[in-house]
Formats: structure tokens, sequence, C-alpha cells
């Protein structure tokens, strides 16, 4: 005979009878103090709520810290452009159905067309793809693309061609750029981890929308956040904002 267990009947019988009575005179006192048990639900409440507020806090300071300090740790494997020193960062999660982010694509290479020398754009794929369902495929395109040096000028053709989103318009870009096709093919299914980590980065800072940008300099410590498809100006004044040290 196997034994799975130790046990003892007439023992389990009577523990079945104490849960029961537990029970019952854990309902009555429900029953008659209501207003006891929805204070503590909304006490419970409230606790996770500072909790998760803490956290949430504690999370965007190191987010701070790190990219007026050490921008190439956020920025990691992620598509760069401008100048190589990486005092100035402006971070950019984008979408590439979003017509905001078309928008604001035109008004970006203004500004790094200015600032090139001075600033270091880095692209952060956040596809909202509950509203865009090209927003991922896209993106996937654009990281294969980036796997054979491309990304821009494939980014670039993405948001030109806007309309027009889809199998048939991605590999037609791949072709124009003279990618090695069955390599981008590769790259476009391997390219779902990359994407998921900006996603969750944006998940972090609690991000919902695009195009969002974060503005930073390592030589004053500042950083700036904002969004929305700006005007030249407003990224200028943005700019003229995190490079100011402070007065003494």
């Amino acid at each position: 005979m196997t034994l799975w267990s130790c046990s003892n009947d007439q023992d389990a019988q009577a523990d079945v009878q104490v849960d029961k009575e537990l029970e019952e005179e854990v309902l009555e006192i429900i029953r008659n103090n209501p207003e006891a048990i929805l204070e503590a639900v909304q006490q419970y409440q409230q606790s996770q709520q500072q909790q998760q507020q803490q956290q949430q806090q504690a999370a965007a300071q190191e987010f701070r810290n790190t990219i007026t300090t050490n921008p190439q740790v956020i920025i990691g494997d992620s598509p760069v452009m401008g100048s190589e020193d990486f005092k100035v960062v402006l971070v950019e999660f984008s979408d590439f159905e979003c017509p905001f982010c078309a928008r604001a694509h035109g008004t970006i290479k203004q500004f790094m067309d200015k600032h090139s020398d001075t600033v270091t754009l880095a692209y952060k794929h956040l596809p909202l793809q509950q509203i865009h369902p090209q927003a991922t495929p896209a993106a996937a395109a654009s990281w294969a693309a980036q796997q054979q040096g491309k990304f821009w000028e494939y980014h670039d053709a993405l948001f030109e061609n806007q309309q027009q989103l889809g199998d048939r318009l991605y590999e037609e870009i791949a072709q124009d750029l003279e990618l090695d096709l069955d390599k981008f093919k590769a790259d476009q299914t391997a390219a779902q981890p990359a994407i998921e980590q900006d996603i969750e980065l944006a998940r972090q800072l609690q991000l919902n929308g695009t195009p969002f940008f974060i503005l930073a300099s390592t030589e004053t410590g500042k950083m700036e956040t904002f969004s929305g498809a700006l005007t030249l100006q407003e990224y200028e004044t943005q700019l003229a904002t995190v490079t100011t040290p402070d007065a003494e």
C-alpha cells in the first residue's frame, strides 16, 4: 500500500466543523458591520495606491538620474543620429501609424538639421496596436532595416508613405534601399523582443500616447518631457531650457 500523506479522519471531521462555525461568525460580523468592511477595503486600496505612487516616483527619479548622467544606458541599442558626444539627448517615443508622429517627423528633421552637432536623437518604438494595426509591423520592418544600417532612411520612407502602410510597402522600401531581402524578412520576425523592450520602458514611464519626447542634458543635469507635434520654435525653447545652467 502506498501512503501519500498522514491523516486522522476524526481530526479532519472536527476541523471541518470548526471551519463552518468560524465562517458563520465571520459572515455575521460582516452583516452587522458593513461600514467597517467598506472602510477596511478603502484603506487597503489607498495603501496600495500610495505604494504604487511611491514606486512610480522612484522609477521616474531613477530614470532622470540615469539619462542626465549616463544616457547611453537609456538609449541602449536604439537607433541614433546627430551628435556622438551624448551631452544633449532627445529620446522620441513614436508610432509609424500615428498621424501626429508623422506631423512631428518633419519638424524633428528641421530641428536635427539645425542641431545635429550638439543633440543626439534616439528613437524608441511605442506602437499603439489597439488603434493602429500596422504600427507593430511597421516597427518590425524599421528594426529589420536597422540591422542593415538603414533605419533612418526606412523611418523617413514609412512616415512619407504613412497612408500605404502594409507588407507590400515594407518590401518596396527595402528594395529601394537595396537591402538584403532574405535577411530583412528574417529580421522582421525577430524584431519583437526589441520592440517590447521599448514598450516596457514606456510603461515604466507611464506613457500612453505618441509622439512623446524626453530631452536631457548631461552638462546641466536638466530634463524636460513634452508630447505632441510641436512647432520648431517650441522645440528650440525646450532645448534652451535644458541647456541653460541655473543662475547661481
